[in-house]
C-alpha cells in the first residue's frame, strides 16, 4: 500500500499539471510515483485473483486453469 504522503503528492502533482504544468523534475517524480502506485495496484489485484474460486450454480468448482496454476505456483514458492 502506498503511504498517504505519496498519494497526496500524486494528487498535488496532477492538479498542478492541469493548472500550470510541471517542471522536468516534477514530471520525473510524477512518473515514478505513478509507477509505484500501479505496481501496488497490480500486486493487490494479483493477490485477490489468487484467492478467487469460481463455483457454478450446481456447486462445482469451475475456477479457470490459469488461476489454479497461479495458486499452485504461489504455494510452491513458499
Amino acid at each position: 500500500m502506498l503511504s498517504k504522503d505519496k498519494l497526496n503528492r500524486i494528487n498535488i502533482l496532477a492538479k498542478k499539471a492541469k493548472a500550470e504544468g510541471l517542471s522536468a523534475k516534477e514530471k520525473q517524480e510524477q512518473a515514478a510515483l505513478r509507477e509505484e502506485y500501479l505496481k501496488n495496484v497490480r500486486k493487490s489485484f494479483k493477490n485477490q485473483f489468487k484467492s478467487m474460486t469460481v463455483v457454478d450454480p450446481e456447486g462445482k468448482d469451475v475456477t479457470p486453469q490459469k488461476v489454479k496454476d497461479l495458486k499452485h505456483r504461489e504455494k510452491n514458492n513458499h
